[in-house]
């Protein structure tokens, strides 16, 4: 049976600043030789102080060899599912299956907006995630005259490919009950930031995801929670969630592990430098594995 601390992953949140790609790559490399699992990398493309998410994917992707990639999330209002599904499978090929699809409906859409995507209301915005779930699946099937008729997207007898070297998993940015009953039905992971969804609130959406999901016939189980944790590690000062020192950290994560099922962790420091990510992957790391024996 494989144990807590085997299946406990943890990762890097770096913030995608313009300018600063020298840094990412550093940042990048370090989380790798530290041993961390998984970069996150957050989708706001009308935010006109980061790079763009995919394209900085792909350049830290090329120069790292271990570690694994996702958006944390995806726009997807501003990104058509097709292609997405396209560029994805291409890099999870180039990377050797190194690559997650973390998907978002999208937000602010004033900026979505000014983009020149559409302006959508919720329940048009779930409607639109789930049509694109389906179309990076039949994408990365890889079946010939990929057909299909949605109110948002359509396949109009695409030829698909190429595969992804690993079968991908869709982790959902979710806080809302459509959109978590989705996550229960049709997705491989859940992806809630602290900010938006506070350790009180986790035991009630992770049941909303297991009913959806035991409704559609599935194991709870299949479905990674993945968590983007804010805050930082400090020498001894203690103040909100997750500001203080190693210890605190140390209890809180496995805390989340044991009692509320979060299984992985992406650590936004509030400070993104070296020493944080250091302290993350040196301290807090090996001790929250080693609590959870």
């Amino acid at each position: 049976m494989t144990t807590l601390e085997q299946t406990v992953q943890f990762g890097y949140f770096p913030v995608p600043s313009a300018g600063s790609y020298a840094t990412l790559l550093d940042q990048a490399r370090l989380a790798e030789r530290l041993g961390l699992d998984l970069i996150g990398i957050q989708d706001h493309p009308y935010q006109r102080r980061f790079l763009d998410t995919w394209t900085l994917l792909v350049a830290l992707a090329v120069q790292t060899e271990r570690i694994r990639f996702f958006p944390d999330v995806i726009n997807l209002a501003l990104r058509p599912p097709a292609m997405l599904a396209k560029a994805a499978a291409s890099l999870d090929e180039i990377t050797g299956g190194r690559v997650e699809m973390g998907l978002g409906a999208g937000y602010f859409w004033d900026g979505i907006a000014a983009l020149g995507g559409p302006r959508r209301e919720p329940g048009e915005a779930v409607d639109a995630v789930e049509e694109a779930i389906a179309i990076m699946r039949l994408m990365w099937r890889g079946s010939p005259n990929a057909r299909f008729e949605g109110k948002h997207y359509q396949l109009r007898g695409a030829n698909p490919g190429p595969v992804p070297a690993h079968p991908m998993g869709i982790w959902l940015g979710a806080y809302g009950s459509r959109m978590l009953a989705l996550t229960g039905r049709l997705c491989d992971g859940w992806v809630p930031t602290s900010s938006y969804a506070l350790p009180a609130q986790l035991a009630g959406k992770n049941r909303q995801i297991d009913d959806a999901a035991e409704a559609a016939g599935r194991s709870p189980g299949e479905i990674r929670r993945i968590y983007n944790i804010v805050g930082r590690i400090t020498d001894g000062a203690t103040g909100d969630f997750l500001e203080g020192p190693v210890e605190l950290w140390v209890d809180a994560l496995a805390s989340l592990v044991l009692e509320q099922r979060m299984d992985t962790f992406i650590f936004a420091p509030a400070e993104p430098t070296e020493a944080q990510i250091r302290l993350f992957a040196e301290e807090v790391v090996p001790r929250v594995r080693e609590a959870l024996l």
